[in-house]
């Protein structure tokens, strides 16, 4: 079920309606109502998958309680281990099986043998797979270091693991946020209630207007590119940029406010990433929460930055390849993730990895000064061409398109596929960003302005923005759900 969708604006308002209209449930009734909602919610792809994220559930549950029990320090790692081991052979199976195959039968061949006997399987990739394995995962491993204790309350659990808001593109919630919030009676607030509607008008705005919109004209660009000069190419990538970061961020605003009208506070995702001054500050700010993941549990578990530089540039290298490895079984991932740690290297060994943390560009003013927008330019830049490696289908595609990008500066006039005027598009992207900008002290609070006209006419531009540019027709999905 897509959050842009017919279906959905059916389906959610039925499940609030009768969530808060039995408000005198005990606990155990709404989390179970939950689940049951969250069950529909993902079946209604397949529900054959069900199946998978209910053992998943299941196993980690049940090594939770075993981890309490045991007296011995050998016993509880051999819990730990077999949460790793189920939870990674499950997500490495599903999205990895043919990537590795394919892989080897390559090699095998580079290496003399011209027939191989390796097969790959028609596996088809269960929706959100990456996000529920990595959640329950953590479950596991902060119980492991004392972090966390295990919850007996397996409906509880069950709604943690599965909470359709944020079940298939997170973000990926830590139990220790999410678990406390479930474990306790909700009441309905109408202030929290109202923030949550805000946010999903916002997210559906940078879904439908911004990403769907230009997801055409990207389209079309990155099929066929050897048609095109430098100058298109370049529009591609920059329109890219703002695809992908209109759909994502897009999704976690529908995702956090729709949690909200549950009375569940979920973590932040993204924190303008755009206006970032250096690629670490961007990497704070863009999918937060897969980036404290593998910060928490695979960047400080190998030493950090505490056991020297060598160990510590491994370290970067390290989490930074996995990271790209997470978004998919393709060469071009790999890439992508040693592009990103070759632009935060020279940072990180200069000592600027920590320089923005908790500051907002601008220090509270409303024009920024000169050369922080020259490092915000400059790092958008090389953001931006590392997306190549992430949009294109195969490393051929991703060099050609570059090889062409800088082999072919001429400059053309781009015609839309549907024969819209471009002006359009760099009008409606020029006031996104002027927007994003003004409000960008606060990424929960997309209309934070006092005025009560000036949110009307806000408000009304939103929703006039969404019935224009909505498609009916397409019900485009959201980036993230092949990841």
């Amino acid at each position: 079920m897509l959050f842009n969708s017919l279906v959905f604006f059916i389906f959610l308002p039925i499940v609030f309606t009768i969530y808060w209209g039995f408000g005198r449930w005990k606990l155990k009734i709404q989390n179970l109502f939950l689940l049951v909602a969250s069950y529909v919610f993902y079946g209604w792809w397949d529900y054959r998958f069900l199946s998978l994220i209910m053992l998943s559930t299941l196993v980690d549950y049940l090594i939770g309680q075993g981890m309490e029990s045991a007296t011995r320090k050998f016993r509880r790692k051999a819990y730990l281990w077999i949460s790793i081991l189920f939870n990674l052979g499950m997500l490495g199976f599903f999205k990895y099986y043919n990537f590795f195959v394919e892989s080897l039968s390559v090699s095998l061949q580079l290496l003399g043998f011209q027939e191989s006997s390796l097969w790959t399987l028609n596996i088809l990739l269960p929706v959100g797979i990456s996000f529920y394995t990595f959640q329950t995962l953590s479950y596991s491993l902060d119980i492991y270091k004392g972090k966390l204790k295990p919850t007996r309350d397996f409906i509880a659990f069950a709604t943690f693991v599965s909470f359709f808001p944020q079940l298939v593109a997170g973000p990926i919630e830590r139990a220790s946020n999410l678990l406390p919030q479930i474990n306790t009676k909700r009441t309905f607030s109408y202030a929290q209630a109202a923030d949550g509607l805000k946010l999903i008008l916002w997210g559906l705005f940078k879904k439908v207007a911004i990403a769907d919109s230009l997801a055409v004209i990207v389209d079309d660009v990155f099929l066929n590119y050897a048609d095109y000069s430098g100058s298109t190419l370049a529009l591609g990538l920059i329109f890219f940029s703002f695809q992908i970061y209109g759909d994502f961020s897009g999704y976690s605003d529908i995702s956090i406010g729709t949690a909200k009208l549950f009375g569940i506070e979920l973590m932040s995702n993204f924190r303008f990433p755009y206006f970032s001054r250096n690629i670490s500050e961007f990497w704070h700010r863009w999918h937060v929460s897969l980036s404290t993941w593998f910060r928490d549990y695979l960047y400080i578990p190998l030493g950090g930055s505490r056991e020297g530089r060598v160990k510590a540039v491994r370290n970067i290298f390290i989490i930074f390849l996995v990271s790209g490895f997470w978004h998919g079984a393709n060469w071009t991932f790999l890439i992508w993730g040693g592009i990103h740690a070759s632009l935060y290297l020279p940072v990180f060994l200069m000592g600027k990895n920590r320089s923005y943390v908790g500051e907002h560009l601008g220090h509270g003013s409303l024009i920024t000064n000169f050369l922080d927008f020259l490092k915000l330019l400059q790092t958008f830049i090389l953001v931006t061409l590392s997306w190549t490696y992430f949009r294109a289908e195969n490393l051929a595609s991703a060099n050609g398109y570059l090889g062409r990008l800088f082999g072919n500066l001429g400059i053309e006039e781009y015609h839309h596929p549907r024969g819209y005027r471009m002006i359009d598009y760099f009008i409606l992207l020029g006031i996104f960003v002027l927007y994003e900008y003004l409000i960008r002290h606060n990424e929960r609070k997309p209309v934070p302005f006092r005025n009560k006209v000036l949110r009307l006419w806000i408000y009304t531009l939103l929703v006039l923005g969404l019935l224009l540019f909505y498609d009916s027709g397409s019900d485009r999905s959201f980036i993230y759900f092949q990841f």
